[in-house]
């Protein structure tokens, strides 16, 4: 057996066992999302009902008992917990994650698909820059320890890391559009715009997203920024980087090959799991900006005791960090020569 062909299969044997992991997590994830709402007190079903004869109209018991039955059915509340397990599952490898209870009749998929693309456009941007400026300014910080403006960068980012994203976005709100109004206090566009793919629209979403998305970067640049310089600043210290100084190697080199590729590593797996988690949403600042995405929809699903639409969120928000996790993985032996060797 040639090199090559053990090198594939234990490649595969990679590929496989990180594939098991990812569905067992997956699976697992669903499982206790399942069952954590159904262990509460609170029926939504029962809260209609009762919001329905608290009203004007006369209603008999025997359509309160038919209409208990068939939102039951609707739902997947009907039988036991066992028996609401499995239904779901039947569903759930079908596409069906049923109808919100909030919104009703519109399917929890729609609602999640309408949300979804605010929520990526405005996670995934600001997770990216903010890993890109976090990574580079703390790299050169950690390498340039000795420099005036390493300082004044550090002590920016430890007065901005311990800010909640959320506050600093209330900060931003209070300063930006009240004390000095440059920018709009709510919506994700215009009032009156039709959603498209135009300049116009494009345009007026990220004037809106500007200070929700400007909260989001400067919080994480501050927290790549400071792991960025404790992990260069241990790897100063190595042999084989003083070994190339002495030897006059390049500083640039020597900062770019020697010491941040090794120092990315670790930044890489955070990269994916910030990235995977994005489809959770931002809650606080989407609500405090109007911003209807992920976040947004969560809230209203808990308020509501949304069986349905937390079911969804928190499946979108599993299988994308579950996923985020396995691209990292896979993606490892690239960037870290030490793995392909194991």
């Amino acid at each position: 057996m040639s090199i090559r062909d053990v090198f594939s299969k234990v490649f595969l044997k990679y590929i496989m066992q990180r594939l098991g992991q990812c569905v067992l997590v997956i699976f697992i994830g669903i499982t206790i999302t399942f069952f954590i709402p159904r262990l509460a007190p609170t029926n939504p079903v029962e809260i209609k009902i009762n919001q329905m004869m608290n009203g004007p109209a006369k209603i008999y018991p025997e359509a309160i008992a038919a209409f208990r039955e068939a939102m039951n059915d609707l739902y997947g509340l009907k039988g036991t917990i066992g028996e609401q397990y499995l239904s779901f599952w039947k569903r759930f490898f079908h596409g069906d994650l049923g109808p919100s209870i909030f919104a009703y009749p519109r399917p929890v998929s729609e609602l999640i698909w309408r949300s979804m693309p605010w929520t990526i456009g405005l996670l995934l941007s600001t997770s990216l820059i903010s890993w890109l400026i976090g990574n580079l300014l703390g790299g050169l910080a950690g390498y340039h320890s000795d420099k005036r403006w390493t300082k004044w960068v550090e002590l920016a980012a430890n007065c901005v890391r311990p800010i909640p994203y959320y506050i600093f976005a209330f900060i931003l709100l209070v300063v930006f559009c009240f004390l000095i109004p440059i920018f709009p206090t709510t919506d994700a566009y215009a009032r009156g715009l039709k959603e498209g793919w135009n300049l116009q629209f494009m345009l007026s979403v990220l004037y809106h997203t500007f200070l929700p998305a400007l909260s989001l970067v400067l919080t994480g640049v501050g927290a790549w920024l400071l792991g960025m310089r404790a992990l260069v600043s241990n790897i100063i210290s190595e042999d084989y980087v003083q070994y190339a100084e002495v030897g006059g190697v390049n500083k640039k080199t020597i900062l770019g090959q020697y010491i941040m590729r090794n120092a990315l590593l670790p930044q890489i797996t955070g990269l994916g799991m910030s990235l995977g988690s994005i489809f959770s949403g931002a809650l606080i600042t989407e609500f405090v900006f109007g911003i209807p995405g992920m976040g947004t929809l969560s809230y209203k699903a808990i308020l509501n005791f949304d069986y349905s639409l937390i079911m969804g969120v928190s499946i979108f928000s599993i299988v994308g960090v579950s996923v985020s996790v396995l691209v990292v993985d896979l993606l490892y032996p690239i960037f870290d020569p030490r793995v392909r060797l194991n």
